[in-house]
């Protein structure tokens, strides 16, 4: 294949044994390097393209132009002007799409149905080539670059990550505020006299060079098509030959080292950062020796840092190990949170840090741990899961930087050589003389002199005491201290099992007694030594009032605990389990290799039923859930909003603030008395599936009972026991509005539901539909065109087998506005059903069913599809098949129908409800007397148009609703709807 648009090719791209795609390397003669992918069996096709370039590269003076230009780049281009060309070809070929911006990359990625790459391809090469970057996108998008800031501004992970950059060389590109807001990309720019527009071309033009691009496309197509297809569109990409920059200078220098930052954040949190710097080791990928160094210091099995801090009861978690920076500099980061105790030993935690690292300075590198981390890493890359195309190549894309192509897939996970002096090299620098600390917490309140320019978190810095300093350099050896032992918990059994002869498609029960019902289905479809086990303990004392919930919680929340030195080798060697609380009593999953499943189920089982509580972890538990509780007061304003929409449709439903009040009365021996009873009476409902035979889920399930029987006495419950909660049913015509206020942000937010039915075939079919043709509009329309949000969502909501439209919003703009918007926005749809051609009709029915039929590409993903059939009890394991049969019947008629009937103004089987969540300062204009000073009085609903550039739709005139005073009350005056029906066919198939 000679084509002078090529200047290598690779075929020898080292894949996984047990991946069956095809792959080619490409470097075309503009130097944009190419991954591609040929899947034959793949339901979407996908590309991915990643600009060596993000938000370092910004200009001084215009914090946030990378950012920005990623948000531009999408609003159409010479080739494709209409702002919304490409994002509506994907919407109607089952597609999508992102980007994101980080310090040194900029990714855009999507996906769409197989056939249609190259029309999808087409578009997205336009971005590299001829944007426009068209001035009233630029002066509308700027709003959701600037609602995406507000929506970080409250976020501590934010406020931590620019401070730690910010408190470093004030010189170095790594000080920069990446994502920008409308003050560094309009307001300062038009008093300095700069032209953003100008300014994004000459960003644009200087930064999008062929030979900063790295492509990874994935498709059915061969490899010479996918070839043709890439020289094609990507060939004429122009080559500035701009280098990539790389720092010289690490932008911690003396000056910033050896400082300690106190900071306070949003939410009550207490965490110990403890940050050394280090030279780039990226160059070291086939050793790894930051790997090696984070795998010990952050190991949490006994004998481990974590553990000895764990036993003086100062911390929880850690996390320890090479933390990214550019090219040219990295991080070594521990991290811990703090307890109460904790706060007040900073300094000690500390010095048991460099005792551990004393500890590894004695011992020296271990070849045998580098060799257990290089067999794990082998297993986790033989036998790992396929991943969902969009991922995949916008992983790949990026990664096409740092390694030669050759290795691309293998080098994250292939460790090659042992460097004992690498190693040796970076354990050199994980000293106190160059220590940065920052802890982070609310008792530092009113005791800060310093706020930090972007985010305005409020802080302290000061010298560490060189007393404290010569202290850790004289970090003896702590006796506590061990290296970790061999992992037992490595599978050396790999066998597939033979298919059974009556293999099922679907889940089969194979067990139905009055303690148990158990699903089973051997894997047919990955061949890889693994299972999902799943087991949901149904018991009527797990909700029964928020008191028994707090103490389920806490029950679970301290066996984890407690079984965490355990697990965490099982964790090492690919084998994680998951333990929660439900309002239905206890869930429980094991995934991973099933060589040792068993061994790990057994002692969780044990342990369930016979551990002592520890006096001091439970007070340590106990209290992290109380903030944990009070900490939801700074969740985002429209999962407040999601919030609120469930404790007001759902039947039963604890507050946080009644759990909070509740969590005073749980008392330690109260606790202790409660476990015996919650495990005396219990229906289990499970689903083992993957690598494994009847014989052993049988055997497997048989020891889970026998364990609960001889140990907690476990009784069957009563089939009247085993009771579901059900969701309220709002009346015809009915609109309800219920109001909060979220304290901590300065947005809106508000979900819209419009109730329709219960699920069915034919009703969930309905509504998907509608949802896919409003979907790219709702985005185009109450987003891109009149700015509302950065949040704008559509899409069904599904609760306790019921179903409806819901709308997601958080904006600054209040949302009497919003819901006037939303109603407009219906209206339009309306008529833009009615007003469809055929063709673009089936399009969407199309569009939905390759969506609908896309396969899970993993084990786990499979067998959460299964289980939540069985956790609804509807069990309709066949539902994607039977319901896009159902789809391909529906007609326009159909939803018009739907639509006329359930979301018009004036439908006559409407029924409304909505929440909206005022911002902190949002003052709400006076128009009822309260008495509940919890509701926030103000109209409900406003019609007059805000100031924008965009010619807004009339909303239509809308009744007044409801106000929702007493939640209570609001439901009591309802109805419930019934329970779904179980799809009969496969309940039919026990033994």
């Amino acid at each position: 294949m000679t084509n002078p648009a090529i200047k290598r090719i690779v075929t020898n791209v080292v894949k996984s044994p047990e991946d069956k795609r095809e792959y080619r390397g490409l470097e075309l003669s503009n130097e944009i390097r190419v991954l591609l992918i040929h899947d034959p069996t793949t339901d979407k096709s996908s590309a991915a393209l990643d600009v060596h370039t993000g938000s370092l590269a910004d200009p001084k003076d215009i914090p946030g132009l990378a950012h920005f230009c990623e948000h531009m780049l999408f609003l159409g281009t010479k080739k494709y002007p209409k702002e919304n060309e490409y994002n509506q070809f994907l919407s109607e070929h089952a597609g999508s799409s992102n980007a994101f911006t980080s310090g040194e990359n900029t990714n855009y990625y999507f996906d769409v149905s197989n056939e249609h790459l190259e029309g999808a391809l087409n578009r997205f090469a336009q971005f590299f080539l001829c944007p426009l970057f068209d001035a009233s996108c630029k002066d509308r998008e700027v709003n959701a670059v600037e609602s995406e800031h507000e929506k970080n501004l409250m976020n501590d992970a934010w406020r931590l990550f620019q401070l730690e950059k910010s408190t470093g060389n004030p010189e170095h590109r790594f000080s920069s505020f990446g994502t920008g807001n409308k003050f560094t990309l309009e307001t300062r720019p038009a008093e300095m006299g700069i032209d953003v527009r100008q300014e994004l071309l000459k960003f644009h033009s200087a930064n999008y060079s062929s030979n900063l691009m790295a492509l990874c496309v994935l498709g059915r197509e061969s490899l010479d098509e996918l070839t043709d297809l890439v020289v094609k569109l990507f060939a004429e990409v122009e080559n500035k030959y701009v280098p990539v920059h790389e720092y010289t200078d690490h932008p911690f220098q003396e000056e910033h080292l050896k400082q300690l930052y106190k900071v306070v954040p949003i939410k009550d949190i207490r965490n110990l950062y403890v940050t050394f710097p280090i030279p780039d080791l990226q160059k070291y990928y086939k050793s790894n020796p930051g790997h090696y160094l984070g795998h010990l210091i952050g190991h949490e099995g006994p004998g481990s840092l974590l553990s000895e801090l764990k036993c003086k009861g100062w911390v929880n978690t850690l996390v320890g190990g090479q933390k990214e920076g550019a090219k040219g500099f990295m991080f070594f980061i521990i991290n811990v949170d703090l307890t109460e105790e904790g706060l007040v030993h900073v300094e000690d935690i500390i010095l048991h840090m460099f005792q551990y690292i004393a500890k590894l300075r004695t011992e020296g590198p271990q070849e045998w741990v580098f060799q257990e981390c290089k067999d794990l890493n082998a297993m986790a890359f033989r036998f790992k899961d396929k991943e969902r195309p969009r991922g995949y190549t916008s992983k790949l894309a990026g990664l096409l930087h740092y390694y030669p192509i050759e290795e691309v897939l293998a080098a994250e996970y292939l460790l090659e050589e042992f460097r004992a002096d690498l190693i040796e090299m970076v354990l050199q620098k994980l000293t106190p003389a160059t220590v940065r600390v920052a802890v982070v917490s609310k008792s530092f309140d009113g005791k800060t002199d310093r706020s930090e320019k972007w985010y305005g978190t409020q802080y302290k810095q000061e010298a560490i005491n060189p007393d404290v300093i010569q202290k850790w350099l004289d970090a003896d050896l702590n006796g506590k201290f061990k290296l970790p032992v061999k992992n037992e918990f490595i599978p050396t059994n790999f066998e597939i099992f033979h298919l059974e002869n009556d293999t099922a498609t679907f889940p089969c029960l194979i067990k139905d007694t009055a303690m148990s019902k158990v699903w089973f289905k051997q894997d047919d479809k990955f061949f890889l030594p693994k299972a999902c086990l799943n087991f949901e303990f149904f018991s009527p004392f797990a909700y029964v009032d928020p008191l028994h919930c707090n103490m389920a919680y806490l029950y679970l929340e301290l066996l984890k605990d407690s079984l965490n030195e355990y697990a965490y080798a099982a964790e090492l060697a690919g084998l994680n389990y998951d333990l929660q609380n439900t309002i239905y009593g206890m869930y429980l999953s094991v995934k991973g290799y099933n060589d040792k499943q068993h061994i790990i189920l057994k002692k969780i089982m044990e342990k369930m039923v016979t551990f002592e509580i520890d006096d001091k972890r439970f007070e340590i538990i106990k209290e992290a859930y109380m903030r944990s509780l009070n900490n939801f007061r700074a969740e985002q304003p429209h999962q407040h909003a999601m919030y609120y929409l469930r404790l007001l449709m759902t039947e039963v439903a604890w507050t946080k603030e009644e759990l909070k009040e509740a969590l005073e009365d749980v008392t330690l021996v109260r606790l202790k008395a409660f476990i015996p009873q919650l495990l005396s009476r219990l229906h289990i409902e499970a689903l083992l599936q993957g690598n494994i035979t009847k014989q052993t889920s049988l055997s497997m399930i048989q020891m889970v009972e026998d364990i609960l029987i001889e140990h907690a006495h476990t009784k069957p419950l009563l089939p009247s026991q085993l009771t579901r909660y059900r969701e309220v049913q709002l009346p015809d015509r009915g609109w309800f509005v219920y109001q909060q206020r979220n304290e901590v942000h300065n947005n809106c937010g508000i979900e819209i539901y419009y109730q329709t039915d219960m699920q069915n075939t034919h009703e969930n079919m309905l509504l998907e539909l509608f949802c896919q043709i409003i979907s790219e509009p709702c985005f185009n329309t109450l987003r891109t065109k009149e700015q509302l949000g950065y949040i704008v969502f559509s899409g069904p909501r599904r609760a306790n087998g019921i179903q409806g439209l819901r709308f997601i919003i958080q904006s600054e703009r209040p949302p009497s506005y919003l819901e006037s918007r939303v109603e407009a926005f219906l209206k339009t749809m309306e008529k833009h059903i009615e007003e469809m051609t055929e063709e673009a009709f089936q399009k969407h029915v199309q569009a939905l069913a390759i969506r609908r039929l896309d396969k899970p590409k993993k084990l786990s993903a499979e067998c959460a599809k299964h289980w939540s059939e069985i956790i609804s009890q509807q069990y309709n394991f066949d539902r994607d098949n039977i319901e896009v049969a159902h789809l391909k019947k529906l007609t326009k008629e159909d939803i018009i129908h739907f639509c006329k009937e359930l979301l018009a103004v004036d439908g006559s089987r409407r029924h409304k409800v909505s929440v909206h969540v005022l911002s902190r300062d949002m003052d709400p204009s006076i128009s009822h007397s309260h008495v509940n000073t919890n509701v926030i009085p103000g109209p409900v609903i406003e019609h007059a148009p805000y100031l924008n550039d965009v010619n807004l739709s009339p909303a239509p005139p809308l009744p007044q609703p409801s106000i929702i005073e007493d939640m209570t009350m609001f439901k009591r005056s309802l109805p419930l709807f019934p329970l779904a029906k179980p799809h009969f066919s496969c309940m039919a198939a026990k033994l």
